[in-house]
């Protein structure tokens, strides 16, 4: 083995953002023909490592060797050129355009545009059926599931030729089911003798699937182990630098009033299709209710509707009060006045506003609070700051700059930032969607235990996630939804992930 070169080795990598050290002095060897996983807290630096690798970052200094031979990567064209193929948390297709205009887009042969599309075709059909990425290359990107999409990103590294392919959180939005059929793919483009570099949070997927696992804190590289010849509480351990507890801990519910009563609730999309068909369901004080399913299955629709976001019908009780559900833009406010706080499932597209700042975002839907206020006309926008750095502090988001963009912090301090501006607002009732997707260990243990410290003060929790692990260890009761309805309600300790599983593709129970 001695004999044979890294796929890729980096050498003393560092790399500066102003006067955030992202990488610092980081030394790493892939061998081919393996998987391995890299891990580490949200803003480790995983992701600018890699971008380095794949040419979107210059490093400050070090080297990049390619089966041994130092290669210059100035940009994404080389890393390509190079057989480096990378597919990105946030996917890279054009939405109104086809699979198979997508896989070309960028590696056309000429200007004629036919010949391309015939030649990949061909092409996109044989690689397909080679790694079981069977998908139809004429649907279009905005007609198919994320699982699908990803299946998109892959084939277009694998056209250009990739022999090293770099994944980036790649089951962040992806279903339980979906998750199990991208290892089997991994698995197979391994067998094919292809080199694979997982970036993830999730210890469950580094321990099933990776050869070799390197473990990043703080901008540095800390241990790189077999995978064989660790465990999930090391490594843990490892990424955060302390011990972690990989379960949650709570006491028995002390349930209270009742705080949130949806009664035949019904949501009909703008091409007619029925999205929630009579949902019943309560929440009461003291007690997180989740809702397990697999996405796409009205999960969204329920939070949209409950936080003012789209019209619906039926009857929803706010402490015994109707909430108006006609989805006209004040509703949104009108639920944060009334007490509900709402962690939407997409914190870039509805919770934040990627270009505006931290201290901006936290204002955002409570910027007419009279401490945020000079007067009638002017906000005060020093208390806004100051407010969120204290909040910061208490989240723990890295780095705690109130004044930085909300699209310069990685995936799992953007949440802390939106979870930061709803608990801390003492609600009633908190409606949170997949509340630690694209968060690292660290991060997760942190923010169910603020979920389960509200719970404790007695609010009331609608908990949508797509985990179902996470549903089993924080839910007081767990509704399975499927096509719109749900399917039945379990305890959490009278179930488990198999009959869970069962219910959320509707295949026993009944709708009640």
């Amino acid at each position: 083995m001695s004999d044979i070169a890294p796929a890729i080795e980096l050498v003393g990598i560092s790399k500066a953002f102003g006067p955030v050290q992202a990488n610092k002095d980081i030394s790493i060897r892939v061998m081919p023909g393996t998987i391995h996983g890299i891990i580490g807290e949200n803003g480790a630096g995983k992701s600018t490592l890699m971008s380095i690798l794949y040419g979107f970052y210059k490093a400050d200094k070090g080297d990049v060797f390619i089966s041994g031979t130092k290669t210059a990567i100035p940009d994404s064209q080389a890393a390509i050129a190079a057989g480096i193929g990378m597919v990105f948390q946030h996917f890279k297709l054009v939405e109104n355009f086809s699979v198979l205009e997508n896989v070309v887009l960028g590696a056309e042969d000429g200007w004629k545009l036919g010949p391309s599309l015939r030649k990949a075709r061909k092409q996109l059909v044989d690689l397909a059926a080679e790694y079981e990425l069977n998908i139809d290359p004429d649907a279009l990107i905005q007609d198919i599931g994320v699982g699908m999409q990803q299946r998109v990103e892959i084939l277009k590294a694998l056209y250009r030729q990739a022999d090293i392919l770099i994944l980036d959180e790649p089951t962040g939005v992806l279903t339980p089911s979906e998750a199990d059929q991208l290892f089997r793919i991994l698995g197979r483009l391994r067998e094919e003798g292809k080199t694979i570099i997982l970036i993830t949070h999730k210890l469950r997927e580094i321990m099933e699937i990776t050869d070799t696992v390197s473990v990043m804190r703080r901008g540095e590289m800390t241990a790189t182990v077999k995978t064989a010849d660790t465990s999930p509480q090391e490594l843990a351990e490892l990424m955060v630098g302390r011990k972690v507890l990989l379960r949650v801990e709570k006491t028995a519910p002390k349930v209270g009033d009742l705080i949130l009563d949806v009664q035949n609730l019904s949501v009909t999309d703008d091409q007619g299709v029925k999205r929630l068909k009579d949902i019943s369901l309560q929440v009461r004080a003291g007690e997180i209710l989740g809702i397990a399913g697999v996405a796409g299955n009205g999960q969204s629709e329920l939070l949209e509707v409950l936080g003012g976001i789209q019209s619906g019908n039926g009857v929803v009780l706010l402490n015994g009060d109707a909430i108006d559900l006609t989805g006209k833009l004040s509703d949104g406010q009108s639920r944060r006045n009334r007490g509900i706080a709402h962690v939407p499932e997409d914190r870039q597209r509805e919770g934040l506003i990627m270009p505006y700042t931290a201290w901006e975002n936290t204002g955002f839907g409570y910027h007419h609070d009279a401490k945020y206020n000079r007067n009638a006309l002017l906000m005060n926008n020093a208390a806004l700051r100051a407010d969120t750095t204290e909040k910061m502090e208490r989240f723990d988001v890295r780095p705690p700059n109130p004044k930085l963009a909300a699209k310069s912090f990685s995936g799992g301090n953007q949440q802390k930032i939106v979870l930061a501006r709803e608990i801390e607002r003492n609600p009633d009732l908190l409606l949170i969607g997949q509340p630690t997707r694209g968060v690292d260990i660290g991060a997760i243990e942190f923010i169910h235990q603020q979920i389960v410290a509200l719970r404790d003060q007695g609010k009331a929790i609608l908990l949508v996630s797509v985990e179902l692990e996470e549903i089993l260890a924080l839910s007081d009761r767990i509704a399975v939804m499927f096509d719109g309805q749900i399917m039945g309600e379990r305890l959490p300790d009278q179930t488990d992930e198999k009959e869970l599983g069962l219910l959320m593709a509707g295949m026993t129970g009944k709708a009640a």
